[in-house]
């Protein structure tokens, strides 16, 4: 029975010396370095869709530089259940117009390299805050973005949607 006993606390102690260090790298992971994200919603077609997980790296915003201009962002905003995956559009000090689904930013129209539906509410001439950037969903039509909810503080930024990684056969980078 004695030997039962030490094999017995043995394999605990050797179980969680493996998987606490697991579980405590782990949780470092996903609060300070990455975490995945499923989209929901229309907001982000043709880009993104239903139910692709996305990687979100959360270093660049915090060590490195802020959002810039096509930053596929990740925020949180207060009401909502869940994060939002939006594009950046306009940031600090810049003056952002909306019409017709289409953006000027400092009078200037918007060209851009992705592929975006017009629509939606427009949106008069702001300038955006320090510290804060302007998100549309490529959808403009279909989405609720700062628009509705206004400019978005870097510190609601949770991260950058790096690469879809779900499903398979459509993997790639979204930069």
């Amino acid at each position: 029975m004695k030997g039962i006993g030490r094999f017995l606390l043995g394999a605990l102690k050797e179980t969680a010396g493996t998987v606490l260090p697991a579980v405590l790298i782990a949780l470092f992971v996903n609060v300070f370095v990455a975490q995945a994200m499923v989209v929901h919603g229309p907001s982000m077609q043709p880009n993104l869709h239903y139910d692709q997980r996305v990687m979100v790296e959360k270093v660049t915003y915090r060590l490195m530089h802020g959002p810039r201009r096509g930053d596929v962002v990740v925020i949180d905003v207060p009401g909502e259940d869940e994060p939002l995956i939006k594009r950046v559009v306009a940031l600090p000090g810049e003056t952002v117009e909306v019409r017709g689904g289409r953006v000027f930013v400092d009078g200037q129209l918007q060209e851009v390299p992705w592929t975006t539906r017009q629509g939606g509410p427009d949106y008069p001439p702001t300038v955006m805050p320090p510290l804060h950037v302007f998100v549309l969903g490529d959808n403009r039509g279909s989405s609720r973005d700062s628009r509705s909810f206004g400019p978005v503080s870097v510190d609601q930024i949770v991260g950058r949607a790096w690469f879809i990684y779900w499903p398979p056969d459509q993997i790639k980078s979204l930069r």
